[in-house]
């Protein structure tokens, strides 16, 4: 029996029987009786998921990097679906501590089929840390509403745990989390205002289907028996500038009109700062021009 053949675009094809099939995936129900892989799988290593949905907030922005990124900084893999969103950031956090994750897609993996477009870079990035892309589809493969929902399987089915940021009513990701819990991984969901859309998912996981309630890394590692990685020390400003800036970023994220408010900076000024400070990798802009420290 062929266990392994190699394909076109440096995407390769592994049987179920194949030395770098994932054990854990393996155990579960309908495991795939084949994957198609561009860049490295290891059979046994400790993965954790993070989804959510595709329009996310600000908020969900910020959660979805800092505890990827204190994840991946733990040692664990991050695995995501590279869906627009919760997803890409989840992915992105963990690329920029040049950290591994992993992407689960619905479509084939060669460049055409690839989804969403605008991630055909994030996914080259993905590579090259020694990540990998991996799907049950054959180059050629357009993504389906069969397709996503069937691949969340895999991502539950590679993880530990799963972690929902967050999800309206009826999002895919509710699917990932339904089928970690059948797979008996564990559960994990992030609150928010009862007021949002975007909370409605997560509460529910919370409330219905057993999820654990977290608002930092610190509530996933020790279920799953890793310690919390060091803290590196509080970021200090080059010049007064950046470090009024920094200091009123310590509470989390803020527009730039309050962060004016704030350093009594003028406006010129403050954004001449925070562009400084983004190229300089100490803060991020969550879209809206606001920006929030990295960790």
């Amino acid at each position: 029996m062929v266990h392994y053949k190699a394909m076109d675009n440096d995407i390769r094809e592994i049987s179920i029987d194949h030395s770098e099939y994932p054990s854990s995936l393996k155990t579960i129900k309908g495991a795939p009786e084949k994957l198609y892989i561009k860049g490295k799988l290891l059979r046994d290593e400790s993965c954790f998921a993070i989804v959510g949905t595709r329009r996310c907030s600000a908020y969900g922005k910020q959660i979805a990097m800092d505890i990827a990124g204190e994840l991946a900084s733990a040692g664990l893999t991050i695995v995501s679906g590279l869906a627009p969103g919760i997803d890409t950031y989840a992915h992105k956090a963990v690329v920029e501590r040049n950290k591994r994750t992993i992407a689960v897609l619905g479509t084939g993996l060669d460049d055409k089929s690839l989804y969403p477009k605008e991630n055909r870079k994030l996914a080259q990035e993905i590579i090259e840390n020694d990540g990998a892309l991996i799907s049950e589809y054959p180059a050629g493969t357009k993504g389906t509403h069969f397709t996503f929902p069937q691949r969340n399987r895999i991502v539950s089915g590679l993880s530990l745990g799963v972690l929902v940021v967050e999800a309206k009513e009826k999002s895919g990701s509710l699917i990932t989390a339904d089928y970690a819990r059948k797979q008996q991984r564990k559960l994990f969901a992030v609150p928010g205002s009862i007021h949002s859309l975007n909370s409605k998912g997560t509460h529910f996981a919370i409330k219905k289907l057993g999820a654990k309630l977290v608002e930092n890394a610190d509530d996933i590692l020790p279920e799953l028996g890793f310690s919390k990685p060091e803290t590196s020390q509080t970021m200090i400003g080059e010049n007064a500038e950046e470090q009024a800036i920094l200091t009123s970023l310590q509470e989390g994220a803020l527009h730039i009109e309050k962060i004016i408010e704030h350093t009594k900076l003028v406006p010129a000024k403050a954004a001449g700062t925070l562009a400084i400070l983004e190229i300089k990798g100490k803060v991020r802009n969550l879209g809206g021009n606001i920006f929030a420290p990295t960790t």
